[in-house]
């Protein structure tokens, strides 16, 4: 029982590929229905996990590179279909790259990485997946004001920001933690 966070986790990734499809064939019917079992597949399994305590160390890479796959193809497809601006999708992927690189960055230095995401990253993952549904919503359901769809791309670029900066500052604090301590352990 403990594995079903995980297998959600993976059941998320296995939609990216056919929510990508149907958005680029415009099959927005079910694409916005797929988009919503994956939104709703992320709070479960984070619920499960929190609630019956079944976190592990791998759900703790599968939700967020789960989380990441299916946001930066949907904001990807999205863009190429011209529902989202490219300044936003690129803000977006940069921000995920960064924060992969930071990672592996400071794994190398450290060989002591431990996934735990911040809450503005978090609130940022949450704004993003909204955004998503608010459009596609707009798309297939009835349209929504325009002026709603604008404030909400406006926090979703605000929160890439500060989440994006929050890292590499967070990064930046721990690797002078541990060049202090590894210089203390070597006096």
């Amino acid at each position: 029982m403990k594995h079903i966070p995980n297998i959600i986790s993976l059941l998320r990734m296995l939609l990216v590929v056919p929510i990508g499809w149907l958005i680029l064939k415009e099959s927005w019917g079910l694409a916005f229905i797929l988009i919503f079992i994956a939104g709703f597949s992320d709070a479960l399994d984070g619920y499960l996990a929190r609630v019956y305590h079944w976190q592990s160390e791998l759900g703790s890479i599968l939700d967020p590179v789960a989380d990441k796959l299916l946001l930066v193809v949907l904001f990807i497809t999205l863009t190429l279909k011209g529902l989202i601006p490219e300044w936003l999708t690129i803000l977006v992927v940069f921000r995920d790259l960064i924060i992969l690189i930071g990672a592996l960055c400071y794994q190398w230095l450290t060989k002591a990485l431990k996934i735990k995401p911040l809450l503005s990253s978090k609130i940022n993952t949450a704004l993003q997946i909204i955004f998503i549904l608010m459009l596609m919503a707009h798309i297939v359901i009835t349209p929504l004001p325009e002026s709603i769809l604008h404030i909400t791309q406006f926090l979703v670029a605000l929160t890439t920001l500060y989440s994006g900066i929050a890292y590499v500052v967070g990064w930046t604090h721990y690797y002078k933690e541990y060049l202090s301590s590894t210089k203390e352990e070597q006096e």
